[in-house]
């Protein structure tokens, strides 16, 4: 392109770290182009990630209800469940809010919405589908895939990973789950609940290593208690195809067992889109596989930008969605406004559900932060006892009368998480949040009834007793 014809800002990737980009600069008057390697817009999120595995969790819930009835006092049995008909409405799901991202839509802000795989040619140009693309700015959105261990034999088998997994129409028998992160407990909870028999394996010591220690032995024993079988230190040496069913060698110590399965699900994490760009022609840096970017989200080249799972540190929607709105500021309103992961909240999805925003208790100590760690369980909170939801707890953590970070697994816990992302947020004093009114009965008197605990000591001390007294002594 020539100079008068250069665009102002060409977004690579139709995720929604680039579709929220492309949307505000394309409404704003920039001359933008999105360019998108896959058939339609949406990326990861819509397709192959929240949206069907929270639809998916969501029919197996209504599953685990039916047959859990008789704890409730109503009659209830359940037959074999069509995972075709739960695959089916998965994608009706996906379809109506695809609609929010036709490509028609962007094209009516002004936007040049292309198909192709784009690849830089210099730090100014990329070529998508045999044309070259010239712009002043680059917005790199590319996202991320299922990332596949080295297993030996595993590349010869069918095994599904989040993005072919919610297109199965055949529930199997006995499911085994490779990886104890979110995805593969997420989807294993919902698989087990829909009727099939399912073995996690996670080669760490514990499951959702990165989460409070205390919480994820309370949530590994509710799914043992539902029956999912559920190993830790499992090294897989070698996998392989039994007759008709899918087999693995697993490792415990010196002891190696081999386990049949009917299907495999793969999830152990993910690996960052980047290969296809030649990011060597842009001169733009990677480390450990991923886009290096600045606060700013500048990559080392300061014209080219980058966001979402491609550049870390956390791989969820709602952070691109953060990340992109740095990136806005930068690129459109030339702000030099820095991305502050310090508030920056996520949930794994299983029943109960587990929540996470700022420093854990193991965290704290390893920064060397004294703090003090308050915890309330659900099965103390009215509303909880009256859904019969009861596992699980929240835990503050707490300095000076601040909010430092919190972890709650509970019902709802998702929802829960976003009253302490706000008091965090704002600066609200944990005396703030113990002195709000909670609609009682409500799950949320959950954070009152945590935050009081910092304050039962004293209150009940010998030395506020003897206060009371003499007060009651001195005024009439």
């Amino acid at each position: 392109m020539s100079g008068a014809g250069r665009l102002d800002l060409l977004v690579i990737g139709g995720g929604v770290g680039g579709l929220v980009t492309a949307s505000v600069a394309g409404q704003l008057g920039l001359r933008v182009a999105l360019v998108e390697r896959g058939d339609n817009l949406g990326g990861d999120c819509l397709h192959f990630g929240c949206v069907p595995s929270k639809t998916l969790i969501r029919s197996a819930a209504v599953a685990h209800a039916a047959r859990s009835g008789a704890a409730f006092g109503i009659p209830s049995s359940l037959g074999s469940v069509d995972l075709g008909a739960v695959s089916d409405r998965i994608q009706e799901v996906i379809a109506t809010i695809q609609k929010h991202d036709d490509p028609e839509r962007f094209r009516g802000y002004g936007i040049d919405v292309r198909f192709g795989e784009a690849r830089f040619v210099d730090p100014h140009t990329v070529e998508v589908a045999g044309e070259r693309l010239s712009a002043r700015r680059f917005v790199i959105a590319t996202g991320s895939r299922p990332a596949v261990p080295p297993i030996a034999g595993l590349d010869q088998l069918p095994f599904w990973t989040n993005e072919t997994v919610f297109n199965q129409r055949e529930l199997p028998g006995r499911l085994g789950v490779i990886g104890g992160g979110p995805i593969g407990l997420e989807l294993a909870q919902a698989f087990q609940r829909l009727g099939s028999q399912v073995t996690v394996l996670e080669a760490a010591p514990r499951i959702l290593a990165r989460e409070d220690a205390e919480l994820t032995d309370l949530l590994e024993a509710r799914l043992r208690l539902e029956g999912l079988e559920v190993r830790t230190g499992a090294r897989i040496s070698e996998a392989r195809s039994a007759g008709e069913a899918l087999a693995l060698d697993v490792a415990d110590g010196d002891n190696v067992e081999t386990r049949s399965f009917d299907a495999l699900l793969v999830a152990t994490g993910r690996h960052a889109n980047v290969e296809a760009l030649n990011l060597e022609a842009a001169g733009v840096r990677t480390a450990k596989g991923l886009i290096a970017v600045d606060r700013r989200m500048r990559t080392s080249q300061r014209h080219i930008f980058a966001c979402g799972d491609c550049t870390g540190p956390y791989p969820f929607t709602h952070a691109a969605e953060y990340q992109a709105g740095v990136v806005i500021a930068n690129v459109v309103f030339r702000l030099p406004k820095r991305a502050n992961y310090r508030v920056i909240p996520w949930v794994t999805y299983t029943a109960p559900e587990l929540a996470h925003v700022g420093l854990t208790e193991a965290t704290a100590a390893e920064q060397g932060i004294g703090v003090k760690v308050l915890r309330f369980r659900f099965s103390d909170v009215d509303r909880a006892l009256t859904d019969g939801e009861t596992d699980g707890m929240m835990k503050l953590i707490v300095r000076r009368g601040r909010i430092l970070g919190a972890s709650i697994l509970g019902p709802h816990a998702g929802e829960l998480i976003h009253e302490v992302v706000l008091a965090m947020q704002a600066g609200v004093k944990l005396s703030a949040l113990s002195g709000a009114v909670h609609a009682y009965p409500t799950l949320a008197q959950v954070h009152r009834r945590t935050a009081n605990t910092l304050y039962a000591e004293s209150l009940y001390s010998a030395r506020t007793k003897t206060l009371v007294r003499w007060l009651q002594r001195l005024i009439p």
